[in-house]
């Protein structure tokens, strides 16, 4: 079932269901059936997965993204993991480059991110779900309000956080997070795309984001992200835990 929202976190669960209940989340409920009728293809099967694996109270680090993969098995509802047996798409990859200049971490056999969910990193696309080999083909229906509204719930709660915006897309909520509360820290840079990674005016090649946002997080009094975890799938008892 598309929108099950059964291993949702408790604490995402009041958001889900009042925007289901709001007009725009029912037209958003009624479009996806429709879609799934017509036939269509539709990615990922678990898209609340990034809720499901990282808790409000959790969250420490986020990454925003845009839209999720639209090719055969890539997306798992995590913004830039896709599933093991996946070839790693190039924004990806760049993510690791960048990983292995700002920390020294050997980029990974695959392109999988449990390990960060699993310890505060919450990797929220703006728009959940997508047809296969049709990018953007569900933006502007409804999933935007929905994760403003889980950005702005982050950026309310007073533990300090880090929010890694990358591209001009991602850099449009900036206002909605200073909005709530102008402590956290933003880290703004290129988007990792081959086409934009290297480019004025901050090259996501060089940033220094992963570092940056660990120096910051020790001053808070924060446990810091280890960012070689890569893979660890949390069980079912480990996922109950936060």
């Amino acid at each position: 079932m598309l929108l099950d929202q059964s291993h949702v976190k408790e604490d995402w669960r009041l958001a889900l269901s009042s925007f289901f209940q709001s007009d725009v989340g029912g037209r958003l409920s009624d479009f996806l059936t429709e879609r799934q009728k017509a036939g269509a293809i539709i990615y990922p099967p678990t898209p609340f997965r990034a809720l499901e694996l990282t808790s409000l109270r959790q969250t420490r680090v986020v990454i925003v993204g845009q839209d999720p993969y639209h090719g055969p098995g890539q997306a798992q509802g995590l913004a830039f993991h896709v599933a093991a047996d996946c070839k790693i798409p190039p924004s990806l990859k760049n993510i690791h480059k960048e990983l292995q200049r700002d920390l020294s971490i050997l980029p990974p056999a695959t392109g999988e991110l449990f390990g960060w969910a699993k310890q505060g990193v919450l990797l929220l696309n703006a728009v959940l779900t997508v047809e296969d080999g049709k990018p953007a083909s569900h933006a502007k229906k409804g999933w935007e309000i929905l994760t403003d509204e889980l950005l702005r719930r982050v950026a309310q709660d007073s533990t300090p956080k880090v929010f890694m915006l990358w591209g001009n897309y991602a850099q449009s909520k900036e206002d909605l997070i200073r909005e709530q509360n102008p402590s956290h820290l933003i880290l703004k840079a290129n988007h990792p795309s081959p086409l934009s990674a290297r480019r004025p005016p901050v090259p996501f090649i060089g940033c220094g984001h992963f570092s940056k946002a660990n120096a910051w997080l020790t001053k808070q009094g924060q446990k810091i992200i280890n960012w070689s975890e890569f893979s660890e799938i949390p069980s079912d008892q480990q996922m109950s835990l936060f």
